[in-house]
């Protein structure tokens, strides 16, 4: 049986996972949907993007990666999770422009091709990132914090999400 402590961060990734599997589907739906339903499925997961996902990971990087750094004493273990995240806040950057050139009734090859591209980009580094979370770190804090501390730690988390959900 898994230890509980980590069990909000699992929760969480677990309430995410369904809208960051609809950008995979909204990648595979580019070029057959009609051009409104189109502009409106990337809406939805530009939006996801900029209120959701964005400031969880924001929230990571001000309070569960160094705790993960503290407990394997290693300044910059978590440095390529940051770099996934810069890599997150790119393509939701370009998936944006690729958003405003979705006009009128006939879309470009070319803009169908960039948005489908931006699209799988991020619904496989997103997917990877949350993989490499559970399996690499998740297990690290399990091992280095209590329940008190990991409820401490999310608490943290919770208050600096929102504080980055206010600030975008």
């Amino acid at each position: 049986m898994l230890p509980m402590t980590m069990q909000p961060l699992r929760d969480e990734h677990r309430d995410l996972l369904p809208h960051i599997e609809a950008i995979g589907d909204v990648a595979d739906a580019v070029g057959s949907v009609p051009p409104g339903v189109l502009r409106t499925r990337i809406a939805e997961v530009s939006a996801f993007l900029r209120e959701h996902l964005i400031p969880h990971a924001q929230a990571e990087e001000a309070v569960l990666y160094p705790e993960v750094e503290r407990a394997m004493a290693a300044s910059r273990a978590t440095a390529p999770m940051v770099r996934d995240h810069v890599e997150v806040g790119a393509l939701t950057e370009r998936l944006e422009h690729v958003e405003g050139r979705l006009v009128g009734d006939d879309l470009p090859a070319e803009t169908l091709t960039d948005a489908r591209r931006v699209l799988y980009g991020l619904h496989a580094l997103v997917k990877l990132h949350f993989t490499k979370e559970e399996e690499l770190y998740v297990p690290v804090l399990e091992e280095a914090l209590d329940e008190a501390q990991a409820h401490e730690m999310f608490e943290r988390m919770e208050a600096a999400a929102a504080d980055a959900h206010h600030s975008t």
